[in-house]
């Protein structure tokens, strides 16, 4: 019996080795920590493909069910939630906005449901795994996309692209190199005008990455630190994981959306200067 309890003590992980753990991913590399630049999350590309169908499923839905009459509550919600982007991105494109009112929609319903995983349990996963006996297949796994710097960043890619094709299509493709070699001091400073345009493009695409991948992060890392209180196996640090943990979680839930909200809004901003010229 010492033995055997002596030996669980050994196992048991540090709170050090337990974070670092949960904030590793299940990648195609054996590189693991807070920030793994592995080519393939594969953890991440699964909750971001799952969330982004059961977000496109949403508005499908919300689209087939539609009436013209007095709207349910799910219509009357997602009615609400499309009025206040298409009234953003009003009074930020002046244009044709067929295409990027939706995109922002999109955009923030899925980056929504995606900061929303990090209500889930932070043991859950793993728990379930080992109570089907796969947990050596999934020796790590992440739940939340947004806390991978690589998922922000690749969202923030893609955003990117968009920024390219409408300053393309809107001046020209002429205009747009001319822009890009001319503005902000004149094409006898062409050399320096390139440098920093490709600066401030990747600055745009950084940032947004960095900002919400920040936010997200330390609120997964709150999220350990309040459940290794209950690794005290004791009355107060019971309480204090539910206590600390709910009212986390309850402040968390504006988090969760308010970062959704600012990367919409400054999706349309960058969409909005991509419109215009120097």
């Amino acid at each position: 019996m010492t033995t055997t309890v002596e030996g669980a003590a050994h196992h048991a992980p540090t709170a050090g080795e337990y974070i670092k753990h949960h904030l590793a991913h299940l990648s195609n590399t054996h590189q693991n920590g807070p920030v793994d630049f592995s080519v393939f999350h594969y953890d991440t590309m699964f909750w971001s493909i799952l969330m982004g169908a059961i977000g496109c499923l949403l508005m499908w839905a919300a689209a087939r069910r539609a009436t013209s009459g007095v709207p349910g509550r799910f219509q009357a919600a997602v009615e609400i939630l499309f009025e206040m982007v298409d009234n953003q991105a009003k009074t930020i494109i002046h244009g044709d906005r067929s295409f990027i009112a939706p995109a922002a929609l999109t955009v923030f319903v899925w980056v929504a449901l995606m900061n929303s995983l990090d209500f889930l349990p932070v043991d859950l996963f793993s728990a379930a795994f080992g109570w089907f006996g796969v947990e050596h297949l999934f020796p790590y796994h992440r739940v939340v996309p947004t806390a991978d710097l690589n998922g922000t960043v690749g969202i923030s890619l893609g955003v990117l692209v968009l920024m390219l094709y409408y300053g393309i299509k809107i001046k020209g493709l002429g205009g747009w190199l001319h822009e890009l070699f001319a503005a902000p001091f004149g094409i006898w400073l062409a050399p320096f005008n390139l440098l920093l345009n490709i600066i401030e493009y990747a600055a745009k695409m950084v940032s947004l990455g960095m900002r919400l991948f920040g936010n997200m992060f330390a609120g997964e890392l709150l999220f350990l630190l309040i459940a290794l209180l209950g690794s005290t196996a004791t009355v107060f640090g019971f309480a204090g994981q539910v206590i600390a943990g709910s009212i986390w979680a309850i402040f968390h839930i504006l988090i969760v959306f308010l970062q959704a909200f600012i990367f919409m809004m400054l999706t349309l901003v960058y969409l909005g200067q991509a419109h215009e010229g120097h």
